[in-house]
């Protein structure tokens, strides 16, 4: 049963097309993820189905009586009303009544059922019932509950995962047939998106989605609708299938191209032979050339994929951070709480866990942009670190793309190669008429991009990103997976991506609450099949005698002998020892890499290798010990 058609609608923001003479039916109780690219004009196709803006041409037929329900982007902050007063504003007309019943009958309660508040309270009940709202009443009150909201609590004084849940409860109160969700999960912790992936699956209407969340579509969603170059295309089943589908007709598309354009260049060549032939020349092949290059013109290519690469520094020191003992509280509520770690060189860790918790704290206290209420934390050598920060802090707003990436200059070198600025910045997919414009009329996806952009210019060892897959779309996710995945540094990532965590990451720290952060192998999967099988296998009488036996260990950890004066001096003199090996590491590296090595004598080369593989050896042992020194001081 079709409730919405959309039946040859164009749409167009200036010269540039969103939709084409497209066509689409939604259907009852599907889940409809639209993709596409940033600026393809997905969340302007919702718009229209929701009847905020207009086609330029074409029908869209609605089913009788249809309801239509949407969440957008952007979460209320600054909305000084209750849960109530904002849930109730999504069934209409009846809303001001409903919130007058709502305050009349807390102000009852508080006065302990006085005359002056019951007479109150009786004559909104009269009108109630005379518009017939306690259905709707009724409704509100099930939504509020079904999605455990506060409903005397200010919108204000919520977090953003509970906001999104308010203005969720607004979408549904008036009992929707078509739910349209514009980017569901941004800035959800992953608690919140599995949250949101259970209530929304239990749904009986239909939903359309934009999202870029991977794990997410492909739980949701029972059909893919593709936006590509202005063209609307359903492909029934998961996303699997659809980009198994979208792949082979791409490959379809470029095969047809290419015979099109072999066939165009033939009778270009036809039109431009000498006097003889074009005496005798066929006016219909004429016209036919001019029609096949009107459609030339008019045939819009695949749009470019971002093509940017990282330039790698060289090799910081083995031990990137070690953090012993470290807390921090944030307005009494203690953020970290005792957590010791040791990074090392080329570790690929995620922090995953809700929001509020401290991960981005951690990370600015390693980088030594915060300072820890207690415990130390040390920085190893040879670091050059590239910071994604979340809050972009790092832009401009006010200047303009160029002058945010390389400030005053028109060149810019990467990996020892001088290139013109704006085309860098066009391997990032921003045109040359958009480099003089302010970063602030930017999109989210965009501004992450030329973040990006910025932080690539600089060799690092070092990555520490924070948010850095929030709305970039697919296609550049997956490419920024790719340049992570073979970026052979040191990587720290605070990310709600399940997917991407999975493919990137090789270790987690678990923000747990309360200050408790725990370490464990692997990503998100792994993290949460190590959780169920726990749950599976402990007992309570092993999960006692467990903590025992920690206590124990913790007891006879302190109750072993102090380090010798020798061996104490020998703890504080190795640092020292391993920064030296690692220097004389990396100058033989340097040598080895250079045209100046082959310049040496066969025993000269032969030397330096064994020189290199001692350094290697003398390395290993000498953290070993340092380690195991360490542990006993």
């Amino acid at each position: 049963m079709s409730l919405v058609k959309l039946e040859n609608v164009s749409l167009a923001f200036g010269h540039h097309k969103l939709l084409d003479h497209s066509n689409l039916v939604i259907e009852h109780k599907k889940r409809l993820c639209l993709v596409g690219r940033n600026g393809a004009g997905k969340s302007s196709l919702l718009k229209l189905i929701n009847k905020e803006i207009s086609s330029d041409d074409g029908n869209i037929v609605y089913q009788d009586g249809l309801k239509l329900a949407k969440l957008d982007q952007d979460v209320p902050s600054d909305i000084d009303i209750s849960v109530y007063d904002f849930v109730v504003k999504g069934i209409g007309q009846l809303a001001d009544l409903l919130v007058r019943y709502h305050h009349a009958l807390t102000e009852s309660e508080a006065s302990g059922h006085s005359e002056a508040a019951m007479d109150k309270l009786f004559k909104i009940q009269n009108e109630l019932d005379a518009r017939q709202g306690w259905d709707f009443q009724r409704d509100v009150d099930n939504i509020i509950s079904k999605l455990e909201l506060p409903a005397d609590k200010l919108i204000s004084e919520l977090s953003g995962g509970w906001r999104r849940r308010a203005l969720l409860a607004q979408a549904l109160v008036s009992s929707p047939n078509i739910l349209l969700l514009d980017e569901p999960t941004n800035h959800l912790d992953i608690e919140a998106i599995t949250w949101l992936e259970d209530f929304l699956i239990n749904q009986q209407m239909t939903i359309m989605f934009i999202s870029h969340d991977r794990r997410f579509i492909k739980r949701l969603a029972t059909d893919i609708i593709d936006l590509d170059r202005g063209n609307l295309s359903l492909y029934p089943g998961d996303y699997e299938k659809y980009l198994e589908k979208k792949e082979h007709n791409l490959e379809v598309e470029m095969q047809q191209n290419a015979q099109f354009d072999k066939n165009l260049a033939n009778e270009e060549v036809w039109i431009r032979q000498g006097i003889k032939a074009r005496r005798t020349r066929n006016e219909g092949r004429v016209r036919r050339l001019e029609s096949l290059r009107k459609e030339r013109s008019d045939r819009r290519d695949k749009m470019k994929t971002a093509d940017f690469k990282l330039s790698t520094g060289e090799s910081s020191g083995k031990v990137v951070f070690e953090a012993e003992d470290v807390s921090y509280s944030y307005d009494g509520i203690p953020l970290i709480r005792d957590f010791s770690t040791r990074v090392m060189r080329g570790d690929r860790i995620g922090l995953i866990g809700p929001n509020g918790t401290g991960k981005s704290s951690l990370l600015k206290i390693l980088l030594g942009e915060l300072n820890a209420d207690s415990g130390n934390v040390k920085c190893g050598t040879k670091q050059t670190v590239a910071y994604f920060d979340q809050q972009r802090a790092q832009l401009d707003p006010e200047k303009n793309l160029m002058d945010n990436v390389v400030d005053g200059s028109e060149m810019i070198t990467i990996n020892g190669t001088s290139r013109h600025v704006i085309s860098y910045l066009k391997d990032f997919l921003f045109e040359p008429e958009r480099m003089r414009s302010p970063v602030k009329t930017l999109s989210g996806g965009e501004t992450n991009r030329l973040l990006l952009a910025k932080l690539f210019t600089k060799a690092a060892n070092i990555l520490v990103l924070d948010e850095p897959t929030n709305d970039l779309d697919m296609e550049t996710l997956e490419l920024l997976e790719d340049i992570l995945v073979n970026f052979d540094g040191t990587l720290l990532i605070v990310s709600h991506d399940r997917d991407f965590l999975d493919n990137v990451v090789t270790s987690t720290w678990v923000f747990e609450g309360e200050g408790k952060i725990s370490e464990y192998v692997g990503g998100y999967e792994d993290y949460i099949r190590y959780i169920e099988q726990q749950k599976k296998t402990t007992s309570p009488n092993e999960t006692n005698k467990n903590k025992n036996q920690t206590s124990n260990k913790s007891t006879e950890k302190k109750q072993c002998k102090k380090l010798s004066y020798k061996e104490q001096r020998e703890l504080e003199t190795l640092p020292q020892l391993i920064e030296d090996m690692e220097n004389e590491q990396g100058e033989i590296h340097n040598l080895m890499a250079s045209n100046d090595f082959y310049q040496l004598s066969i025993e000269e080369q032969k030397d330096k290798q064994e020189r290199l593989q001692q350094l290697d050896e003398s390395l290993e042992q000498s953290y070993s010990r340092w380690e195991a020194l360490d542990s006993e001081n």
